[in-house]
């Protein structure tokens, strides 16, 4: 028991003791933790004393910096101030220097103004002074010749008037006299320089086109069927188209005759399609005729529809580009006249460009230059007065009726679109290989130039080419140098124009061609 109470009590005594020693060891760490806090304060506070010295000591030399560059900024602003005043005032002296100079020249120069001006003024008195002894000396010379010629001065005048004005006139009349001939010559060759170029310009075909009249039959037989019994076939047939059937003794063929070109075409149509048929009787015929008629009005129609469009030439009237179709089945010396008509528009247009008037115009104009010659054989009178007639009934402008009207001098010329109309016309149809009459002459004519070509030594071979306007003379080169080509050239042009008649000018070319040919083996 006792030594239980003595446990309790030194327990006791020793927790006593404990608590008692941890306070002493709290208060010996909190002691310990303070000194430490003390000692890292006063080593912050020395640092950021340390750190703020460094800062201000920066700042301090930052702001002399700044205040230096100011400084000097200032410094060089002012420099800068100082030479632009110093340059302004140079310039100002100096334009005071020079204004300076010329205030004494200017009064130099009046003080010399000044005596020029004495100067004239005492010799405009001179002048003067002279100007009346000459009127003195003029007024007795004029007595004196008035006296030795019996004439007054007003006399004399007039008739050294009428002296100077006949001269002048003479003079004038010479002067027009040789303009005139200058310009007809410059005129003369200029009209011949652009038909020429419209002509080389304008590829034509050859035309030799006619409306064939005749029709062959399988036999002699089928003449018969187209007579038919007591002639009804035949009247049918006539009848129906208007035109003639001749039926002779010519085997196997029945001529067609009619002055209308339209409606020997639809004879020609219809017939032949009878005798492929076979069953020829007047209703038959009839039918035939009436289909043949509208194929042919619509052929017509496309014809002078396409004419137009070649050309390009527009709002032309419905009845004209029929008019202008119908010239299809018309020819003129072996020359399909639709195809001249389509001619004559290039030309006209080519020579309008080169003289620089409207295009469009002169094309119209010689597209339906001839369009009288569709209803020829309908209307008496001139085909250029009928067609210019037609003209003016569907509208066509004053301008293109007169050129159709005066394009065979029916109407004298008064445009230069006539003029136009009447050349390209006389071109077309007299242009090589346009008409049948001519064709013989042209050929002909080629002959005769290859023939002069080839007849000289050393030539191998001649051509003629552009239309007869150019030959190509072929040379060896054995027998002709280069420098025999020109003579040779010009011996084979005069022998040209001794002997041949042809127009413009033809171009000989000489062609020499040397080949050395060497072979390695």
């Amino acid at each position: 028991m006792q030594t239980d109470i003595l446990t309790i009590i030194l327990l006791f005594a020793g927790l006593v003791v404990g608590v008692f020693l941890g306070m002493f060891l709290r208060r010996k760490l909190s002691e310990s933790k303070i000194n430490n806090a003390k000692s890292e304060a006063e080593k912050l506070v020395g640092d950021a004393k340390r750190e703020a010295d460094a800062l201000r000591k920066e700042a301090t030399i930052q702001a002399k910096d700044v205040v230096l560059q100011a400084k000097a900024d200032w410094e060089q602003e002012a420099r800068e101030l100082r030479r632009e005043i110093q340059a302004q005032e140079n310039r100002l002296q100096q334009k005071e220097e020079n204004f300076n100079r010329k205030q004494e020249h200017l009064e130099k120069r009046g003080e010399e103004l000044n005596r020029q001006e004495a100067q004239y003024r005492q010799q405009g008195e001179q002048l003067q002074k002279k100007s009346g002894e000459i009127d003195q000396i003029y007024t007795a010379q004029r007595e004196k010749l008035e006296a030795i010629s019996g004439m007054s001065g007003e006399q004399a005048k007039l008739q050294l008037v009428d002296s100077m004005l006949s001269e002048a006139r003479h003079d004038a009349a010479k002067g027009i006299k040789k303009i005139e001939e200058e310009a007809h010559e410059t005129a003369d060759k200029k009209a011949k320089k652009i038909m020429a170029l419209a002509i080389q310009r304008y590829a034509g075909d050859f035309v030799a086109e006619k409306t064939v009249s005749v029709v062959p039959l399988p036999s002699d037989e089928m003449k018969g069927r187209i007579i038919g019994r007591e002639g009804r076939n035949i009247r049918a047939i006539e009848a129906a188209t208007g035109i003639d059937l001749i039926i002779d003794d010519t085997p196997e063929a029945v001529v067609i005759s009619g002055f209308n070109p339209v409606r020997r075409e639809v004879a020609k149509i219809a017939l032949e399609r009878l005798i492929a048929d076979g069953r020829i009787h007047p209703a038959r015929i009839e039918e035939l005729v009436e289909k043949a008629q509208e194929e042919v009005d619509e052929e017509i129609r496309q014809a002078g529809e396409q004419a137009t469009f070649d050309v390009g030439v527009h709002g032309i009237h419905p009845e004209i580009i029929k008019l202008l179709g119908m010239l299809k089945y018309r020819t003129s010396y072996g020359q399909n006249v639709l195809v001249h008509s389509i001619e004559v528009a290039f030309l006209c247009g080519m020579m309008a460009s080169e003289l620089g008037i409207n295009v469009k115009q002169a094309k119209r104009a010689g597209l339906l230059h001839d369009i009288g010659k569709a209803v020829s054989h309908e209307m008496e009178g001139s085909h250029a007065v009928n067609g210019g007639d037609l003209a003016r009934k569907h509208g066509e402008s004053p301008e293109i009726v007169h050129a159709i009207a005066a394009h065979h001098e029916d109407e004298k010329p008064e445009t230069v679109l006539a003029i136009l109309t009447q050349a390209s016309d006389a071109l077309s149809g007299a242009r090589p290989g346009a008409r049948r009459e001519t064709l013989e002459t042209y050929v002909k004519r080629l002959r005769e130039l290859e023939q002069i070509g080839t007849s000289f030594d050393g030539v191998t071979g001649c051509f003629a080419i552009q239309a007869g306007r150019e030959i190509r003379v072929m040379v060896s080169s054995d027998q002709v140098s280069d420098d025999y080509s020109h003579v040779l050239a010009k011996d084979i042009a005069s022998k040209i124009e001794q002997e041949m008649t042809y127009p413009g000018q033809i171009r000989v070319n000489v062609i020499r061609e040397t080949r050395a040919v060497e072979y390695a083996k």
